[in-house]
């Protein structure tokens, strides 16, 4: 009797671990041709732990995602020290809605914020999120140089300007495999480039055409634009196109210059100097 109950102790016992190997084998050979391209298996990304951005295919919502991160960490480090002036904030949040529901990319949240800063300064970061120096804000003589601005750092976010950075960074630094970008690589990344701020010439020019073509769809008279730009060729000169990978202020104004119609230049708002310097007042 004894014999028999180990006989078939042995039997179930070799039974139930034949099952569960063929369990096992079977899931990992469906979890590893989820996505036959990935140098890193779904499995081992499940017993790692790591969470990955894929770069070339990111989502609206991963890059807001993505976006709220690298605020969090810009903040939290100091490196964008946030103005806690609230009326400014709002006026700054009420001219960028207005000119993100007329962007060409007005569906995904944004973002404005106004840094401690007395610079003449301004930058974005993907996902939504827009910075401006409270020296910036006090150079501009009225709205429409001020919506300028803003809609240039918006044309970077609609031409996924970031985006495109953080995959050449990863790229040089070794970090991009066939899955994606470590998530907290991503993030330091993001940091890095919103401090940096390596916009190329060619970026610098799509997001000059994009600004100046949401200011005028959210009726704001384009000569602002002109304006602010003179604005920063009288201050901090202009370095020759051709030296910098940054093309020359004088050359984004001659650009600007053939996009604009003189007749219609001042056609629109925001070219109220009083009204503006009274709206800033608590600066």
């Amino acid at each position: 009797m004894f014999q028999r109950f180990l006989f078939f102790s042995h039997r179930y016992y070799r039974r139930f671990w034949y099952g569960l190997i063929t369990l096992i084998v079977t899931v990992s050979i469906s979890l590893l041709n989820i996505q036959p391209s990935y140098g890193i298996s779904w499995l081992e990304l499940m017993i790692r732990g790591i969470q990955i951005v894929q770069i070339s295919n990111i989502s609206n919502a991963q890059e807001v995602e993505l976006g709220q991160a690298i605020n969090q960490e810009l903040v939290k480090s100091g490196q964008a020290k946030i103005y806690r002036n609230q009326s400014i904030n709002n006026y700054i949040n009420q001219i960028g809605q207005r000119l993100a529901k007329t962007s060409q990319r007005s569906n995904i949240s944004y973002t404005f914020q106004v840094v401690d800063d007395d610079s003449i300064n301004a930058f974005a970061t993907m996902g939504g999120y827009v910075y401006v120096n409270k020296g910036l804000i006090a150079a501009a003589d009225n709205e429409s140089e001020l919506a300028s601005v803003i809609g240039h750092e918006i044309g970077h976010i609609a031409g996924r300007h970031g985006i495109e950075q953080m995959r050449d960074r990863a790229l040089a630094q070794g970090l991009l495999s066939a899955a994606g970008l470590d998530r907290n690589n991503a993030v330091q990344i993001g940091v890095e480039l919103a401090v940096s701020r390596p916009n190329s010439r060619s970026d610098e020019l799509e997001a000059d055409r994009f600004g100046l073509e949401n200011m005028t769809k959210a009726r704001y008279a384009p000569a602002g634009i002109l304006g602010f730009m003179q604005k920063l060729l009288e201050r901090g000169g202009s370095t020759p196109g051709f030296l910098s990978t940054h093309p020359a202020t004088s050359d984004r104004i001659r650009i600007l210059q053939q996009q604009i119609n003189p007749q219609t230049a001042n056609t629109g708002s925001g070219l109220d100097n009083r009204a503006y310097k009274s709206r800033i007042r608590s600066l």
